[in-house]
């Protein structure tokens, strides 16, 4: 009896986490799932629309409690993979290391990053006339050997002012991808956040920078912001911007470009939500699997580019895999 007693002592710790653990999971699944909360960061490029999102979600599910905030790709995935947020927003493909850390992440829509300059730039009609190539675009971003407007062939002699992100962030990573490199290859004076960088090109007569496509157009107006004007890209080289490349003139216009590849991935690219190991929590299934239907209803109003029918049931078949 006394080596039983001392047996059930040495037990008893590992007795009760098994117990707790068998409480936690019979509480889990019947757990209410229409009530609770999420928690979400990331990317600046998805905030917009995940905002749009929340707000329509919550009035079919007001009981369900969702925290959202914005602070660049990287902070999402970092916070997905610690654990302190549900959802991170991420808005560049993720890589086989972060999936070997444990992300698990499914497409939920499509943008693009468009290189950017002041809208009072002088020389903005000879700019969108001749339009900028991408080897250009990388003498200027990454290789340093254009810095004077003069060496586009523009009459002005002022140095280009280059701005870029400060933040680990999908639009520079993905803007990089395109030019043929990294983040951390990008010259210039580096500006937290998407609406930081729009606010210094705006304020720069010279500058020139890249956003994400809902930090250049007003999604009610459909028009760009005041002071923001895009940088053509002169896709096939030839030093004029040819009527299949004038695609953007409105939101509206932009986006079919990238949904039909008129406007080349990179700097186009699909946009993701990612977490710890696919998500058990009934709470943030259940968003996931209402953005997988309602929410891509709202997608194209919002001034992005939807999943296609076979791409929305290849995400909903990896949600509800074993």
């Amino acid at each position: 009896m006394k080596h039983l007693a001392r047996t059930l002592l040495v037990l008893a710790p590992y007795l009760l986490l098994i117990l707790l653990g068998c409480q936690r999971s019979s509480s889990s699944s019947n757990e209410d799932p229409t009530r609770g909360n999420i928690s979400i960061s990331g990317a600046f490029a998805l905030y917009p629309l995940c905002v749009q999102w929340v707000e329509e979600f919550n009035k079919q599910y007001p009981n369900i409690q969702v925290d959202i905030s914005a602070g660049g790709a990287g902070k999402g995935m970092a916070d997905a993979l610690s654990g302190m947020v549900d959802l991170g927003m991420f808005s560049r493909e993720v890589s086989q290391a972060e999936v070997e850390k444990g992300a698990w992440f499914i497409a939920v829509a499509r943008d693009a990053v468009l290189p950017t300059m002041n809208a009072a730039h002088p020389e903005r009609q000879a700019l969108q006339e001749r339009g900028i190539t991408r080897d250009e675009f990388r003498s200027i971003f990454m290789d340093g050997k254009i810095t004077r407007w003069q060496q586009l062939g523009m009459e002005s002699t002022e140095d280009i002012r280059i701005y870029t992100r400060s933040d680990a962030c999908g639009a520079a990573a993905v803007w990089a991808e395109y030019l043929g490199g990294e983040q951390e290859d990008l010259l210039g004076l580096g500006v937290f956040g998407d609406p930081g960088l729009a606010d210094a090109v705006k304020g720069d007569p010279l500058a020139i920078g890249y956003n994400n496509v809902n930090y250049v157009f007003d999604v009610t107006s459909r028009k760009k912001y005041d002071q923001l004007e895009v940088i053509p890209i002169d896709l096939n080289s030839d030093g004029a911007i040819s009527k299949e490349e004038q695609v953007y003139s409105s939101l509206d216009n932009v986006t079919q470009a990238i949904s039909q590849g008129v406007y080349p991935s990179p700097p186009a690219r699909d946009l993701y939500l990612v977490s710890r190991g696919k998500p058990l929590r009934p709470q943030v299934r259940l968003f996931l699997e209402w953005i997988l239907n309602k929410g891509q209803e709202m997608v194209s109003g919002a001034g992005y580019v939807g999943l296609t029918p076979d791409q929305v049931q290849a995400q909903r078949d990896k949600l509800q895999a074993e």
